[in-house]
């Protein structure tokens, strides 16, 4: 067996006994610079032995004086490189060989995978030193990084972590590369992408046919800068896939990108050189500050500056990048050719860094696929010939209380997993529809997917089946069964009955699905039922309703509906959701209320189709009936007048936010904006009727839409802590889950853990795990997961 250069312990002869331990480290402790770490730590302890990555995790034997073998075994842990995520050390006293020296093993591949794979990290500080250094030989090199930072998950195609196994196998190490991936102390030290402008991949400018002419000079940077300054779109690869960018500060330049995107009204994410960049444009506290310039680098939802002025010469980008939103999504350069794009001379100062893909698409990383599907809508590509093993979007990630909350858990959060407080069967849930996120889970871990987007197309699911596979193998789980949603028509789960084979396809409800994903992520125990509130846009009932403002009393066996908000028709389905004023009429009708008009909702509609809605809502024709929370949200908005038309999910209540969050936080709540629970034979219902006519009563009044927002979301807080008391009262629960997409509103999410706290709750909310559908296939898996484990 091969092994590095050893040092020679030589303990002294009167130091004590000497012992021969075996350790095994499991966590993500490849690929993180852990073995040169041993190796120092062994030497710097006089300690021989050996270490080695194995599919078990990192393997040590260490012989030396019985102290010193256990200060080694004391520091493993807590003294990792940073990268590094220790989850368990397992020793074992072994016969004293009489070794001498300390090698570095040769990875071996024997048993089972049971070790975990580190997710792509940010450019490190070291090496942006030697991107920016012109006498370092990796000057400008786009591909600059170590043990420290860089692409992991997105290059790795089998296990154990070594460069055979990544999409870096077709690049032989030159000499000088090949030396420093050799040595253990270098920080290269099997750093499996290392690279140099000699060995490594290669960055090239694809010149479209509407590519504005350019004199690269042959920089393929300077050229992609001379497009973004001429007011072109880029197409830019990244780790996990390519992006569409193009120069922030120009409304008709990111206009055009939404209009060749079809993007509708929907948010821009966008990349600053700096931090300092974007503090005139936002409210940033030192939690998105520490989210920001952190190894993530995720997409930071922060909330927009009302007062923003823009100086002559400097537009202000946010209402062309997220118009209408109350919140600006912001990442920092987090990879060596976003640094060179925004450092270059004449680079834009914020880029709109969006995904590359038509919307609702998955996103793209083949190259000549690139080529294709981005011809409409790029000038130009700035592309490498290092493969993208499997896709990985930006997560976004916002701040709620003082702490991070996860939006959408993708790129540099995966594939790290998600421990469990309960055991789990070999098993696959296929998560939603939309935000779709898959997850793996064995024993008392569960591994969550990338974000794979909605499932409405082929690309998608086919997307979603290579990145199954490709989470199968790093994660070494084989699922004996799989979870699905119970909605008959959701395309994940048709894709679950036809990839079952003999495999159960167990069914989850939807916002018990959710709830249980709360629980998990808490560590709540086995047995324990709280009162879970789950409020969002859709989920299909057990009673065939669309459910959707739900009060169930629920452990990880199962739930009973405590409450729900009433029943009001859906008037066309979809065409419902793509237009608020159809909602805000039906609830008007629900509740009794005339469809006058003078209010917003009524004029809004063309008046063709408002004598056919009211014929429909008077015959039940195409009317499924919705509990939805998500639908409330858009009939409140359309009926104050904020939004009647929705381009793109959640619009009218992310709308309905910024304007609640445009009145501050001194508007005292409004007692005429209430709910009135009834008690029948079922659950408790919650009908919006006194509130409906207290917003009428208000627009009427010419009472400003903010208000009326902020009133709104108040009274949502107080019905949830008016059910939940209820609940306590009724089945002695104290601990309250809040989750569903509704609860991504910071405001709403904000307001009913103060109330309910102040009520004397316990409140679990999410942190890590989406509380919308990107969390959804957690809760699936850990309630077929233990179903099935107690089934065999």
């Amino acid at each position: 067996m091969s092994t590095a250069p050893g040092v020679r312990p030589a303990p002294p002869p009167d130091a004590g006994p000497v012992r021969r331990v075996r350790v095994v480290v499991r966590g993500v402790v490849q690929g993180v610079g852990f073995r040169p770490f041993v190796y120092g730590l062994a030497g710097e302890l006089r300690l021989a032995g050996h270490v080695t990555n194995t599919g078990d995790g990192v393997v040590v034997e260490v012989e030396g004086v019985s102290s010193a073998v256990d200060r080694f075994c004391a520091r493993v842990a807590p003294d990792a490189p940073p990268l590094a995520v220790v989850e368990s050390v397992e020793t074992r006293e072994l016969p004293v060989t009489r070794e001498t020296g300390f090698g570095i093993v040769a990875s071996r591949s024997d048993g089972p995978v049971r070790t975990l794979v580190a997710p792509d990290t940010a450019t490190c500080d070291d090496c942006l030193a030697e991107l920016g250094d012109p006498g370092d030989r990796r000057h400008r090199h786009p591909f600059v990084t170590c043990t420290h930072c860089g692409p992991r998950f997105t290059v790795v195609t089998g296990l154990p972590y070594d460069r055979e196994h990544t999409t870096m196998a077709g690049f032989p190490l030159c000499r000088d590369c090949d030396r420093e991936y050799r040595d253990p102390g270098d920080r290269r030290f099997h750093a499996q992408p290392v690279a140099c402008p000699a060995c490594g991949p290669r960055l090239r400018f694809v010149a479209g046919p509407r590519c504005p002419s350019t004199d690269p000079g042959g920089d393929p940077v300077g050229a992609a800068v001379a497009l973004l300054a001429a007011g072109g779109v880029l197409a830019v690869k990244g780790l996990g896939g390519y992006h569409l960018a193009c120069d922030a500060t120009r409304p008709q330049v990111v206009a055009e990108l939404r209009r060749r995107k079809a993007r509708g009204d929907k948010p821009f994410a966008l990349m600053a050189r700096d931090a300092s960049d974007v503090g005139h444009l936002v409210r940033m506290g030192a939690a998105e500050r520490e989210l920001l310039t952190g190894r993530v680098r995720p997409v930071v939802l922060m909330r927009r500056r009302p007062d923003v002025r823009p100086a002559p010469g400097a537009p202000v980008p946010a209402d062309a990048v997220a118009p209408r939103s109350p919140d600006l999504g912001v990442m920092l350069p987090y990879t060596p050719v976003h640094h060179l794009l925004l450092g270059a001379p004449g680079a834009p100062r914020l880029l709109v860094m969006t995904s590359g893909n038509v919307s609702g698409e998955p996103i793209v990383t083949d190259d000549d696929e690139a080529l294709e599907r981005l011809a409409g809508l790029a000038d130009g590509w700035l592309t490498h010939d290092r493969p993208v093993q499997v896709p990985c979007d930006d997560s976004v990630v916002r701040v709620c209380d003082g702490e991070p909350l996860v939006l959408r858990r993708s790129r540099g959060y995966v594939p790290l997993p998600v421990t469990l407080p309960v055991e789990v069967v070999p098993a696959l849930a296929v998560g939603g529809d939309l935000k779709n996120v898959f997850c793996l889970g064995e024993g008392g871990r569960a591994w969550l997917s990338a974000h794979v987007g909605d499932m409405d197309g082929l690309a998608a699911q086919e997307a979603f089946g290579r990145a199954e596979r490709h989470l199968e193998s790093v994660t070494g789980v084989r699922p004996a069964l799989l979870a699905a949603d119970t909605h008959p028509g959701y395309r994940s789960g048709a894709w679950a009955r036809r990839h079952a084979g003999d495999r159960p396809v167990l069914r989850v409800q939807h916002h018990h699905a959710h709830i249980a994903s709360v629980l998990a992520e808490n560590g709540v125990p086995e047995g324990d039922r709280v009162i879970g509130v789950a409020l969002d846009g859709t989920g299909h009932g057990d009673d065939g309703a669309v459910w959707g403002g739900e009060f169930l009393l629920a452990d990880y066996d199962g739930f009973r509906r405590f409450a729900h908000l009433a029943y009001v028709p859906l008037p066309g389905g979809d065409a419902a959701v793509r237009r608020p004023y159809r909602m805000a009429l039906a609830h008007l009708y629900a509740a009794g209320l005339a469809l006058d008009p003078d209010l917003p909702c009524a004029a809004a509609c063309p008046p063709g189709e408002l004598d056919v809605l009211r014929a429909q809502l008077t015959r039940g024709l195409n009317c499924v009936p919705t509990s939805s929370m998500g639908r409330l949200f858009d009939a409140v908005s359309s009926l104050a007048g904020v939004c009647h038309h929705a381009g793109y999910e959640a619009q009218a209540a992310i709308e309905l936010e910024a304007a609640a969050v445009r009145a501050g936080d001194g508007e005292p709540p409004d007692p005429r904006y209430a709910f009135r629970l009834t008690d029948g034979r079922g659950p408790l219902a919650a009908r919006p009727g006194p509130l409906l006519a207290a917003v009428v009563e208000d627009v009427r009044r010419r009472v400003p839409p903010a208000v009326i927002a902020a009133r709104f979301h108040l009274a949502v807080a107080r019905l949830v802590t008016e059910v939940c008391g209820a609940a306590r009262a009724a089945a002695g629960l104290r601990t309250v889950a809040l989750t569903g997409g509704v609860f991504s509103n910071a405001l709403l999410s904000s307001a009913c853990a103060r109330e309910l706290r102040t009520a004397g709750f316990t409140v679990l909310r999410h942190r890590d795990v989406p509380p919308n559908d990107g969390g959804l296939a957690l809760g699936q898996l850990v309630v077929a997961g233990r179903a099935g484990a107690g089934s065999r």
